[in-house]
């Protein structure tokens, strides 16, 4: 049973350089669930996947390189559920019309949404206070 509760809020310029600093805050978040009976190490992995991912489509797409933009990510962890938000300042999209990548054909690009799907249970992305926000939610 896990009733640890961890909430983690991080601002980083709109950068690209904060990635691998985000991945690895992510992985120590995981790497420190003691109650976890999964591999924590996979968790970490995952973690760190899904923050990358989605902040590298903040920092590219969302934010067009804006460096006077920053990058919002909570990490939080309450009732055996992580649930990691990614906020931007972008024009938004539709998530439910991106096209699933076929494997043969995978790109350098075009597939951090796919990955995220594929990792996480939950995956949402809505308005939010003249932004928007990617809500990636994994029962543990």
């Amino acid at each position: 049973m896990i009733d640890e509760k961890i909430e983690v809020d991080i601002k980083v310029p709109n950068q690209t350089r904060y990635l691998s600093l985000i991945g690895k805050i992510g992985e120590d978040v995981a790497r420190t669930l003691k109650k976890y009976k999964g591999d924590r190490e996979e968790l970490a992995y995952h973690i760190n996947l899904v923050l990358t991912e989605s902040m590298t489509n903040a920092i590219r797409h969302a934010h067009e390189g804006d460096p006077n933009k920053e990058v919002h990510i909570t990490i939080s962890i309450k009732d055996k559920v992580l649930c990691i938000k990614v906020y931007d300042q972008g024009q938004g999209f539709d998530i439910s019309s991106l096209p699933v990548p076929e494997v043969r054909c995978l790109e350098e690009h075009g597939r951090g949404v796919f990955i995220i799907h594929t990792l996480m249970d939950s995956v949402s992305y809505r308005k939010f206070n003249g932004g928007h926000v990617l809500e990636m939610i994994k029962a543990l």
